[in-house]
């Protein structure tokens, strides 16, 4: 019997939303998972879904459906499907929500402008996640790292509905936070995310990169471009899991860089999940990342603002090049990063 007695629409039941849904559905909440892969939602509905890991391992039963076949009206919809995949999939849900409804992102980047636009600031709740997870095969989720998960409304304001989604997601994650800031949240994660788009031009784990003297120079001066991007939009800039904004800000404090990252990498070291997602799409799923609609609009307001982001560009341009099969996943390739920042010594 569900808990709070209205059905949850999960949009895309890969790595995020399979995990969260599990938990939801373990708490009695009535889940549907909606997926575009035939043989996940078969498979699903055959076995259940289940979560794997060092942090539990349980399978829930579970109804699934492709997104032709949902029917019906939903109060709430959490959208967990990667950021290029927003606006189609937004267009496909829209039906499906109830004018009093909500669309909740659980996904990367500023997905939320995306969704706001389609269905109406009003119908949409800002989320930040970084806990770490990866779709295994068709019924079987990772669940290798506990992580963030942030909760808010777009303009700012405290609201009774965010307070009863905080509720909601406590059975997954019992220290949910509800922000006046979330895009403050969002815009770190940006940051973050950049340099795991950089960690993923390698084999070399998320914690390994982080680890090496030879690459904190040009991962700080990344990390540097995107708080400075959005410091100029007027957006404070959140830190979490050791992603400390301030430590890559002009004038930060002798090795604060340093002690962000060694608190990055510690908390990678815990994760079963040693590599991104981004480097799961480029070596085992051989897919297109979510590189333009993560870290694209970091290159785009900073041309808008006057702020060069050279560094972002390049990695941005690196990763295509990967995803063309034109560079491999190497140290060398993360050299290349390097050729643009010039002399920093």
């Amino acid at each position: 019997m569900s808990v709070s007695a209205e059905p949850i629409l999960v949009w895309g039941a890969g790595a995020i939303g399979g995990t969260v849904g599990a938990y939801l559905a373990r708490a009695g909440e009535d889940i549907l998972f909606v997926d575009q892969a035939a043989d996940h939602v078969a498979a699903m509905n055959r076995t259940g879904l289940a979560i794997e890991g060092p942090i539990e391992t349980f399978t829930v039963p579970a109804k699934a459906a492709m997104p032709a076949a949902v029917t019906g009206k939903f109060r709430r919809i959490f959208l967990c499907v990667k950021a290029h995949h927003t606006a189609g999939a937004v267009a496909a849900l829209a039906p499906h929500l109830a004018d009093d409804g909500v669309v909740v992102s659980l996904q990367n980047g500023l997905n939320e402008r995306v969704i706001a636009a389609a269905v109406g600031q009003s119908r949409t709740i800002g989320a930040f996640v970084n806990f770490g997870a990866d779709y295994l095969e068709p019924g079987r989720i990772l669940y290798g790292g506990r992580g963030a998960f942030v909760l808010g409304e777009l303009d700012g304001t405290k609201s009774p509905r965010v307070d009863a989604l905080a509720r909601l997601i406590a059975p997954f994650e019992p220290n949910v936070v509800v922000t006046d800031n979330i895009w403050g949240y969002l815009w770190g994660k940006l940051g973050y995310g950049a340099l795991l788009f950089a960690t993923a031009l390698t084999d070399d784990s998320i914690a390994d990169v982080f680890a090496m003297p030879r690459y904190r120079p040009i991962l700080t001066a990344l990390a540097s471009e995107i708080v400075a991007v959005t410091d100029a939009l007027g957006i404070h800039s959140e830190g979490f899991n050791g992603f400390d904004p301030a430590a890559f800000r002009p004038g930060a404090p002798a090795g604060a860089a340093d002690r962000s990252f060694e608190t990055m990498e510690a908390h990678n070291r815990r994760s079963a999940k040693s590599h991104s997602g981004i480097w799961r799409d480029l070596a085992v799923r051989k897919r297109k990342t979510e590189v333009d609609p993560q870290i694209g609009p970091i290159v785009e307001e900073g041309d808008r603002l006057g702020l060069a982001t050279p560094i972002t560009a390049a990695l941005i341009h690196l990763i295509h090049e990967i995803e063309e099969g034109r560079r491999p996943l190497a140290l060398d390739t993360l050299d290349a990063l390097d050729t643009v920042s010039g002399d920093r010594s």
